[in-house]
């Protein structure tokens, strides 16, 4: 702690030294604890952080730097540095040089919170053009300490990042959380853990890591889950890896219900979370003692959680409005999520408002529902269900271990039995492979992006219908999603 302490001290230095200090600063490097010093560090010199995350494309940086108006860019690599246009080296913490442009660049974000702005946290979405999402200190803070109050009686002491630290969900629930609650950050380089660009994953060296770093702590996206549950349902010499864990969320986008469950019975003490980086990353979250597997748990004490008429999850946000978010009167943030309340206060997730298929017959599917089901299968690693304006539903299915077209047709024929016939999947595609933010094909947090896949396989589909005869055939898709 001593440690970090002197870095964040020489890394406000140096982001408030001279007289033309910048105000909008970035950060490009991969996982460590100067990472951390400088988001800190940040904080206290009055500075707006714009964590990059390594695995955006070039074009994708570029417009980062543009919309927050950077004017220095902390980055181990001069080159990358150079091609973003960051040439003077001017300043150092530890491997991370701090590279400065020359000229004045009035930043991009002043019209919306102004010195409030503390981090401009850029999301992919469902495009792939990234989106700046301003958070204050306090709103940022709020997050974490509620948090730390939810988990505070397991004794946190070791936290292991396993998610690039730029994505809010490690940035604030991980790191800033595991803090408050005066725990140790392990933060060790993604490579180190199995874990390269948005998608790739190792969970053979993720398990080993998390032998040899013995935390009590871990943030999983439900992808990452699925690998471990299937590596470690084949190779249970590794289970002794999982004992010292105490608690393991997963959030980012929905995990089912059954992979939670096996995920317990090997040893993963694993909760469910949901989270808005408009709301500093989590809104509610499974913990023990308040659980209910297929929900995504209570909402944060510093919170408040409402349904509109139409069933759209709506969180009303204290402290400035972000800029770019459409809020309705009185602060609260429609989220474009489906959802539904218990009497306990525990929330879940129906679907996305804008992703209901109104068929050809005039029901309403939300296609989270068809697809939650077959990826209670482990075969399945990911599905995209599709049929707006059509009589019957198809689907593009992504498989995670070898099976042949007969298990899958038994499999979906097993899953259709459980749905009202006008929620059947009539037909199906494999994936060419997996979605990933690298082929545009989901966002970092493993969130499909529908339009993007539809663009893939538009004309695959199409023959699907045909060869169906259930209905026409999808109309070709565009040259390129709008």
């Amino acid at each position: 702690m001593r440690y970090l302490e002197r870095a964040i001290d020489q890394a406000v230095d140096v982001m408030t030294g001279g007289d033309d200090a910048a105000t909008v600063v970035g950060l490009l490097a991969d996982n460590s604890a100067h990472w951390i010093a400088i988001d800190l560090a940040a904080q206290v010199a009055g500075v707006s952080l714009v964590p990059l995350p390594g695995f955006f494309s070039r074009e994708q940086l570029g417009h980062a730097v543009r919309a927050s108006g950077m004017q220095a860019l902390f980055c181990a690599d001069r080159d990358q540095a150079a091609a973003l246009g960051f040439a003077d080296r001017c300043a150092r913490v530890g491997p991370l040089h701090l590279f400065c442009v020359r000229g004045e660049t009035r930043p991009a974000h002043d019209a919306g919170l102004g010195r409030a702005a503390r981090k401009l946290s850029f999301t992919s979405g469902t495009t792939g053009t990234p989106k700046p999402v301003l958070l204050s200190a306090p709103q940022q803070l709020a997050t974490a300490h509620a948090l730390a109050a939810r988990i505070a009686a397991l004794g946190i002491r070791r936290h292991l990042s396993l998610l690039p630290l730029p994505v809010l969900l490690e940035n604030v629930a991980g790191v800033y959380t595991a803090l408050t609650l005066g725990a140790a950050c392990i933060c060790p380089p993604l490579e180190q853990i199995g874990v390269h660009g948005a998608s790739g994953f190792e969970p053979k060296r993720c398990l080993e890591a998390i032998a040899h770093y013995r935390p009590d702590s871990l943030i999983l996206l439900p992808q990452m889950l699925h690998a471990l549950v299937a590596r470690l349902a084949t190779d249970p010499g590794l289970r002794r890896a999982l004992r010292m864990l105490k608690f393991v969320a997963v959030g980012g986008a929905k995990t089912p219900a059954p992979l939670i469950e096996r995920a317990r019975e090997l040893g993963l003490p694993v909760y469910e979370g949901y989270g808005l980086t408009e709301c500093a990353s989590v809104v509610s979250l499974n913990t023990p003692g308040a659980d209910r597997i297929g929900s995504v748990g209570v909402p944060l004490e510093h919170l408040r959680v409402r349904l509109a008429s139409d069933g759209e999850i709506e969180i009303e946000i204290a402290g400035p409005a972000c800029s770019g978010c459409a809020q309705t009167a009185g602060g609260w943030l429609p989220t474009g999520d489906l959802g539904t309340i218990d009497g306990q206060g525990f929330l879940s997730i129906l679907g996305r408002k804008k992703n209901v298929i109104v068929t050809s017959f005039g029901r309403n599917v939300s296609p989270e529902w068809p697809e939650s089901l077959l990826l209670e299968h482990p075969q399945l690693a990911q599905a995209a269900v599709f049929g707006e304006a059509r009589p019957c539903l198809v689907a593009v299915l992504v498989v995670s271990s070898p099976v042949d077209d007969a298990a899958l047709d038994r499999l979906v024929a097993g899953v259709n039995r459980r749905l009202p016939d006008y929620a059947r999947i009539h037909a199906w595609l494999r994936a060419e492979e997996p979605f990933t933010a690298r082929n545009a094909l989901a966002t970092a947090n493993g969130r499909v992006r529908r339009d993007a896949v539809l663009q893939r396989y538009g004309r695959e589909l199409s023959a699907l219908y045909r060869r169906a005869g259930c209905c026409s055939p999808l109309p070709e898709p565009a040259s390129q999603v709008s």
